[in-house]
């Protein structure tokens, strides 16, 4: 699974095998976009923001980059993930794993969902807290290998992983625009937290 190659690819001798334009039949069923495709189209019409990268020294590169673009040198995030604190120890940053009033709250995820843009955390990244309790600003880093098609799909995933020992707290995270007025008088937003988030996502496939 290539994201760029996916979105740049020229046609080919199979799309010709498939049937495109006026060659495909009405009565066929449409063709289904791959993962990375659907979910970064989903994501983003989430208002959520994306960073593809290649290898770790382009992870870096984005990291810096939303630092400087926030200005969150020397301010204190919230890190449950010793191993991700460690990874990005070269910025001065305070690393807590206790104030949620920190700037930003730097983590995994469980898996990606490409039906709907949505992100699935458990306790694993939250520990026991509800994502309106945590920083509004999420950084998040993920692999392509995490993409799924559906939150059921993810659900099993944990399941798979856990091995009998099953986290707690697990939930699905796809508001990444900011309220509007009428959201936040709507009852179907009512309670729902709205964060800004960046997804590192590591090419590994």
């Amino acid at each position: 699974m290539s994201i760029f190659k996916n979105f740049f690819k020229k046609s080919s001798d199979t799309d010709l095998i498939a049937g495109t334009g006026n060659e495909r039949s009405k009565y066929m069923p449409d063709e289904k976009p791959p993962l990375d495709e659907e979910f970064i189209h989903n994501f983003q019409h989430q208002g959520g923001r994306f960073l593809y990268a290649i290898d770790e020294k382009e992870i870096q590169q984005h990291f810096e980059d939303i630092l400087v673009e926030h200005d969150y040198f020397e301010k204190d995030i919230l890190c449950y993930d010793e191993g991700l604190s460690k990874r990005f120890d070269d910025f001065n940053l305070n690393y807590t794993s206790s104030n949620l009033k920190a700037d930003f709250f730097l983590s995994t995820c469980e898996f990606i969902i490409a039906n709907n843009g949505a992100l699935l955390f458990s306790s694993r990244q939250v520990k026991e807290t509800k994502p309106s309790e945590l920083p509004e600003t999420y950084v998040i880093l993920a692999s392509t290998s995490q993409i799924v098609e559906s939150i059921g799909e993810g659900l099993r995933g944990i399941k798979h992983q856990s091995k009998g020992h099953i986290p707690t707290n697990i939930t699905t995270l796809k508001n990444f625009k900011e309220a509007t007025a009428k959201q936040e008088k709507d009852l179907m937003h009512y309670g729902a937290p709205h964060k800004r988030l960046y997804l590192l996502l590591l090419e590994d496939l």
